[in-house]
């Protein structure tokens, strides 16, 4: 094994793969739960609020992971992989509050939100330097 290989950027990465077939599976047992047969997505407000929740950590998923491994790779793999835990506890707390009520997503929400920032944001400034040690040696 090489030991550059980002093994925390893997590690996190695996646990959120691991996090979003938790969280398929609350929708799973949802629609067992309210006698919802698929394809169909509509039912009583908890059903909703469940497969939204769902919905929502999937489309937000490839922004985590791009920002994830660009951060990890470009700036600080510690970092990011400490970012991309707090991501997921951030995850667990929207899902949670959203299935309980459409108000409670909110702190899960907005810190899902700050992660990627700063995850981004430190991506962008080890890409930009990247760039212009390589073909400007500033």
């Amino acid at each position: 094994m090489e030991t550059d290989s980002p093994l925390l950027l893997a590690a996190v990465s695996l646990l959120s793969a691991l996090h979003m077939g938790y969280l398929t599976r609350q929708v799973g047992r949802s629609r067992m739960a309210h006698n919802i047969l698929p394809p169909v997505v509509t039912g009583p407000p908890e059903f909703e609020r469940t497969f939204r929740a769902h919905q929502n950590c999937v489309e937000f998923y490839p922004l985590f992971l791009v920002s994830l491994w660009t951060c990890g790779t470009f700036f600080s793999e510690v970092f990011a992989a400490a970012g991309g835990l707090v991501y997921m506890l951030a995850r667990q707390m929207y899902f949670s509050g959203y299935v309980t009520s459409a108000k409670k997503r909110l702190p899960g929400f907005i810190l899902n939100l700050v992660v990627i920032g700063i995850l981004s944001l430190l991506g962008s400034i080890g890409v930009l330097h990247g760039i212009l040690y390589k073909y400007f040696l500033i």
